[in-house]
């Protein structure tokens, strides 16, 4: 049988992909610092009309109010008020309007300044100011918008899309020989018929290969596969075992179904599969824990696991920055020491830290894999927070 096989390269979504990887690496390995970082997220979505949100009044009165916590003429207050004009400026020259989501981290007393379009979107405006950046809403982002793979096939074709942060990243279309049906008989219907079934496996195979190699390659963790059930089961027959558990069942989608409904119908079902599991992670975590094993429950001792190093996931209730108002203290245990900066007017009191984002920074540091709850009520009983271990204190 002939087949083809033809990649679709999206190079400015791998572009994006990349760049969002680069600047959250950046992000976490920033140094704290005494003068004021700022971290704004911005909801780009277009309202009923389609009309792009106007955010430079918005950023305007934010920014007003917050630079009056600095007394004028002090480092920090010079330092935020570069920073809050470079924003608007950015804002009223460089937005691409077909993003849904923008977010920008400055602090020019450090030089730095980032920003990032995003096609996943923001939900809301939000303006953080600390002493490094906040990564928070990056990691629910992320959480809420994974890298996955999904498959639109039938006997003779398929299609092969990898997604991640709310866009296309690759795609690859196989096509395999055509077998036109004709009126025959006897011996030669059933030989033209092993001849179908033949070419129909052989198209299968061919699939399966160039996922398990899509799969290896970007690291997928997560699989939808549509099409006619015929050429489904044939398929995950075909797949590696390893990869079987990775298959999310997929939606109802026509042959000829555009990027944006394979997108959008996909995704659901990625976020519904995301859903139920999460009931059972949380039953594991929680049967760990009163078993003492490699599991740790509520605020304090998941960030005493965390500075440790000791946590492999950790999970939030994505509601816990909402319901996690009251900010914490943080100490030379919790978080580095801030470097003197030269001319800075800190104050000797204790630093405060919202905890949510804490958590997220000090798993980013420490390479532990995060996963926000969407039920608040499952972890609401530990303070909205615990974490599998990946080694415990004797």
């Amino acid at each position: 049988m002939s087949t083809s096989t033809e990649p679709i390269n999206a190079e400015n979504a791998l572009a994006g992909e990349s760049a969002a990887a680069q600047l959250l690496e950046k992000l976490v390995d920033f140094e704290p610092t005494t003068f004021p970082v700022l971290s704004v997220y911005l909801n780009m979505q277009p309202d009923q009309h389609g009309r792009t949100p106007d955010l430079r009044p918005y950023l305007e009165r934010e920014f007003k109010s917050l630079a009056h916590t600095w007394q004028v003429g002090t480092t920090e207050r010079e330092s935020f008020d570069r920073d809050a004009g470079r924003i608007l400026a950015f804002v009223d020259q460089g937005l691409d309007h077909s993003a849904n989501g923008l977010a920008l981290f400055a602090c020019s007393a450090k030089e730095f300044f980032e920003t990032i379009q995003l096609d996943a979107s923001i939900h809301e405006h939000r303006i953080y100011v600390y002493h490094q950046p906040h990564l928070y809403q990056l990691a629910l982002i992320d959480d809420e918008n994974p890298r996955y793979a999904a498959v639109l096939t039938d006997a003779n074709r398929a299609r092969i899309f990898v997604f991640g942060l709310g866009m296309k990243l690759d795609e690859s279309r196989i096509t395999g020989k055509k077998m036109h049906r004709v009126k025959v008989g006897g011996w030669s219907q059933a030989r033209y018929q092993r001849r179908v079934d033949n070419a129909q496996q052989q198209h299968v195979k061919e699939v399966a290969e160039h996922l398990a190699k899509i799969v290896r390659e970007d690291h997928i963790t997560q699989i939808v596969i549509a099409g006619d059930s015929e050429t489904v089961s044939r398929l995950m027959e075909e797949l590696p075992q390893e990869f079987r558990g990775m298959v999310v069942e997929g939606p109802t989608l026509a042959r000829d179904a555009s990027e944006q409904e394979i997108f959008s119908s996909t995704i659901d079902k990625i976020r519904e599969d995301s859903v139920k599991c999460d009931g059972e992670k949380v039953d594991r975590l929680l049967e760990a824990y009163r078993a003492r094993g490699l599991a740790v429950v509520g605020p304090e001792a998941t960030l005493e696991a965390l500075t440790n190093g000791q946590v492999d996931e950790l999970l939030l209730s994505k509601l816990l920055e909402r319901t996690n108002q009251e900010p914490v203290q943080v100490d030379a245990i919790v978080a580095p020491e801030i470097p003197d900066s030269g001319g800075g007017t800190e104050s000797d009191r204790p630093r405060e830290a919202s905890l949510p984002d804490l958590l997220v920074t000090k798993g980013k540091q420490t390479g532990a894999d995060i996963t926000f709850i969407e039920d608040s009520t499952l972890l609401e009983s530990v303070g909205g927070v615990g974490a599998f271990l990946r080694w415990r204190n004797a």
